[in-house]
C-alpha cells in the first residue's frame, strides 16, 4: 500500500513537468492555427477573442481559465445575454466540436494551473453544493480531458461525472492518462459526445442533477 502510495506521488509530481514540456512544444508548433483562429474569431464573432473565466483549481484554489470565445455577444431587450443556443453560430460549434476552443489552456498548464488530462474545472459557484467526497475532484489539477469525458462529456448525468471524477482521482496512473488522452484524440476526431441531448452545453450542477 505504501508502495503504490509513493508510486502514485512520484508520478503526479513528474506528471507536472511533463504536462509543461508538451504544453510548450504544443503552442510553439501550432502557433500559426492560433493566430488563424484568433483571426477568424474576429471576423465571425467579435472581440474578445478569449474567453476567460474564474474556476477552482488544485486544492479548489481559484484560477482565470483560457479559452478562445465561442458565442457571439447577443443581448435581450433588457440588456442581458441571450440563451446560449442563441449565440452560439455554426462557427462557434466547429470550434467546440473539434474542441479548438481548448487550445489557450494550454497557457494554464504552462502557468501549472492545470493538467492534459483531470477533472473538468467547473463553475466556482458549484464549491458551496459539493458533497465531502465531490470536493475530492479537486485533491488534484483539473485537466482539458479526463476519465468524465471520455465516458460521456456533456451527455451523461452530474452524478457519473463525479464518480469518473473520483475514480480518476482514486486509480491515476500513466497507463490511465495516456489511454484517456488517445480515447480523447478518437472521439474529438469523431465528434462524439460533445454537447448533451438536449442543450447546446450541459445543464447546470444544482446538487441534484
Amino acid at each position: 500500500m505504501k508502495n503504490k502510495l509513493l508510486n502514485k506521488s512520484i508520478y503526479i509530481f513528474c506528471k507536472n513537468y511533463i504536462d509543461k514540456l508538451f504544453a510548450l512544444l504544443i503552442i510553439i508548433i501550432i502557433f500559426p492555427l492560433l493566430v488563424f483562429i484568433s483571426i477568424l474569431i474576429l471576423i465571425f464573432l467579435g472581440k474578445p477573442i478569449l474567453f476567460i473565466q474564474e474556476r477552482p483549481g488544485l486544492k479548489t484554489r481559484p484560477f482565470k481559465i483560457i479559452k478562445f470565445r465561442t458565442l457571439k455577444n447577443l443581448y435581450d431587450e433588457e440588456g442581458n445575454l441571450t440563451d446560449d443556443k442563441y449565440r452560439l453560430s455554426k462557427f462557434g460549434k466547429i470550434l467546440r466540436s473539434t474542441s479548438l476552443d481548448e487550445i489557450p489552456t494550454l497557457i494554464n498548464i504552462l502557468k501549472g494551473e492545470m493538467s492534459f488530462v483531470g477533472p473538468r474545472p467547473l463553475l466556482m459557484k458549484y464549491l458551496s453544493i459539493y458533497t465531502e467526497d465531490q470536493l475530492k475532484r479537486h485533491d488534484l489539477k483539473p485537466g482539458i480531458t479526463g476519465l468524465a469525458q471520455i465516458s460521456g462529456r456533456n451527455s451523461i448525468s452530474w452524478k457519473d461525472k463525479f464518480l469518473y471524477d473520483l475514480r480518476y482521482v482514486k486509480e491515476i496512473s500513466f497507463i490511465l492518462d495516456f489511454k484517456i488522452l488517445m480515447i480523447t484524440f478518437v472521439k474529438v476526431f469523431m465528434r462524439k459526445d460533445i454537447n448533451s441531448k438536449n442543450n447546446v452545453t450541459s445543464v447546470e450542477f444544482d446538487g441534484n442533477n
